[in-house]
C-alpha cells in the first residue's frame, strides 16, 4: 500500500513526459544538422553522422551509425547523391521504415531547389559527377533558406502540436538570411569576378552567390587526382589570369595545395564547408561570416 502514492504520482506525470518527448533527428552533414536544431529547436535532439573535417562523399561509416539510424524519426539528408557512397547501405541496415526513401521521416534537401551543373549525359568518365548537379548547394545562404522553410514543413508533419514553432523558427531564420545576405554581397562587390581556383567543385554556389569566378580546379575532374603536368599547366595559367586565391576543403592533402600555392604565386585558403566550432563558426550564419570575412580579407590585401 505504501508504493500506491509514488505509483500514481508516476501516473500523473505520464502526459507531462509524453509533451517534453523530442523529435529524433538524425542529419548526415553538420550543415544539415545545424538547420535541423536552428528549426527544430527545444522540440528536436539533432545527431549528425559526419564529422565537419570529413570530406562529405567518403565518410566513414561506422556500425553505431546503424544503431543511431534505427533510432531516428526524421533523416535530414542532401538528397543530390554527395552521401551516395555510404548512406544507403547504413540506412537499409537500420531496419527504420519512419526514414527510408519516399517515407514521412526522410528528408532530402535539395528537393524543389535549382542545382548546378546536372549533367546533359551521365558520363563517368570524367569524374565523380552527379547525376542531380553539385550538391554543396547550402553555401548559397539562399538555398539554406529555403531548406529550412522545407524543412519546418517536415517537421510539422511529424510533430502537429509544435508546427507553429518550427514555422517560426524558419521564418525568423529566413529573416535573418534576407538581412545578412545584401551585407554580404556588398563586402565582397569591390571583388566582382575575380578569378578563383578550387581544389574540388565544392566552393561553386559560394563563388556564384557572391560574383566570383571559377577559374579552373586542382583536380582535373571531379574526384581524380591532379598529375604533375595538371598542377604545372594550371599554375602557369594562373599567373596568365591573375589568380590570387585558391580555395581548398581542410581535408585535402596539404603537398598538392601548396605546391600548387608556391607555384602560381596564390594565397591558400582552407575554408569549411560545414559549421565547425573548432574552426570557429558553431552554426550556419557563422560559418558564411568566416567564409565572407576570409574572402574580402584576402582579396583586399592581395589587391584582388
Amino acid at each position: 500500500m505504501k508504493k500506491f502514492p509514488s505509483l500514481l504520482a508516476a501516473l500523473l506525470l505520464l502526459p507531462a513526459i509524453f509533451l517534453r518527448a523530442e523529435i529524433n533527428v538524425v542529419a548526415t552533414t553538420a550543415d544539415l544538422g545545424s538547420l535541423a536544431q536552428t528549426v527544430g529547436g527545444a522540440h528536436v535532439t539533432v545527431t549528425t553522422l559526419a564529422r565537419p573535417t570529413e570530406d562529405p562523399h567518403f565518410v566513414d561509416a561506422r556500425p553505431s551509425f546503424i544503431r543511431i539510424l534505427h533510432q531516428a524519426d526524421l533523416l535530414v539528408e542532401g538528397g543530390a547523391e554527395l552521401e551516395q557512397g555510404w548512406l544507403p547501405a547504413l540506412v537499409n541496415n537500420a531496419r527504420n521504415a519512419k526514414i527510408l526513401p519516399g517515407a514521412p521521416g526522410n528528408f532530402r534537401a535539395a528537393a524543389g531547389l535549382q542545382l548546378l551543373e546536372i549533367p546533359a549525359v551521365l558520363d563517368r568518365s570524367q569524374g565523380d559527377v552527379h547525376a542531380f548537379g553539385n550538391p554543396h548547394f547550402l553555401l548559397d545562404p539562399r538555398n539554406a533558406s529555403r531548406v529550412a522553410q522545407n524543412l519546418a514543413e517536415s517537421l510539422a508533419r511529424l510533430d502537429p502540436p509544435h508546427a507553429a514553432d518550427y514555422r517560426e523558427n524558419a521564418e525568423e531564420f529566413r529573416k535573418m538570411i534576407a538581412e545578412e545576405f545584401p551585407r554580404w554581397q556588398a563586402r565582397l562587390a569591390p571583388f566582382k569576378g575575380a578569378p578563383v581556383v578550387t581544389y574540388h567543385k565544392s566552393y561553386d554556389y559560394l563563388l556564384a552567390a557572391f560574383g566570383l569566378e571559377l577559374a579552373g580546379t586542382i583536380e582535373p575532374k571531379p574526384g581524380i587526382e591532379p598529375s604533375s603536368a595538371h598542377l604545372e599547366t594550371l599554375a602557369s595559367d594562373m599567373q596568365a589570369r591573375g589568380v590570387k586565391v585558391i580555395l581548398a576543403e581542410p581535408n585535402r592533402p596539404d603537398r598538392l595545395c601548396h605546391f600548387l600555392a608556391r607555384a602560381s604565386g596564390a594565397t591558400l585558403l582552407r575554408l569549411p564547408l560545414v559549421p565547425d566550432k573548432s574552426a570557429g563558426c558553431a552554426d550556419y550564419r557563422s560559418l558564411v561570416e568566416t567564409h565572407v570575412t576570409t574572402l574580402e580579407k584576402t582579396l583586399r590585401s592581395r589587391g584582388k
